[in-house]
């Protein structure tokens, strides 16, 4: 199973879309294994944005998903699933994202994009050890439904 770390960022806190963008993703057939509104402390965020560290956006980047409450969230799905999420994340800048993605039906600027989503399974490893213990997840429970999500 692939698994990867999703952060609704303040915007999408502040603006009352996390419950449309959690719905998209379980509507999608995405298993969720963790989830939690939280405050990002600025030593989080330098840990999450550390391959930025020296780059002209990266104090702005801490700066803001410090700035009000996340939700994170760890979702899983067979191989392709990173893949699957980053198209329905769509692209970085929201004015370019196609509609019917998340960033192309609700977000207008980049520094206001929403929603991160991990790049890579390996990716997705590192940064869901960042958010959560393993205590905090719950991997292995069945959904009835898998069976029809899944051949």
């Amino acid at each position: 199973m692939e698994r990867a770390l999703i952060i609704l960022k303040p915007d999408a806190v502040q603006r009352g879309l996390v419950g449309p963008i959690l719905s998209r993703i379980e509507q999608r057939g995405l298993k969720l294994q963790g989830l939690k509104l939280m405050q990002v402390s600025e030593s989080l965020a330098r840990t999450h944005y550390g391959e930025h560290e020296g780059k002209p956006f990266f104090n702005g980047l801490v700066g803001y998903i410090t700035s009000a409450p996340v939700v994170v969230l760890v979702v899983a799905g067979k191989a392709g699933t990173i893949e699957m999420i980053r198209t329905m994340v769509g692209a970085t800048n929201p004015a370019k994202a196609a509609p019917g993605t998340i960033r192309g039906d609700f977000g207008i600027e980049i520094g206001r994009n929403l929603i991160h989503a991990s790049d890579s399974p390996e990716s997705g490893e590192r940064e869901v050890a960042i958010f959560f213990s393993p205590a905090e997840l719950i991997a292995d429970w069945g959904r009835v439904t898998d069976a029809w999500i899944y051949e």
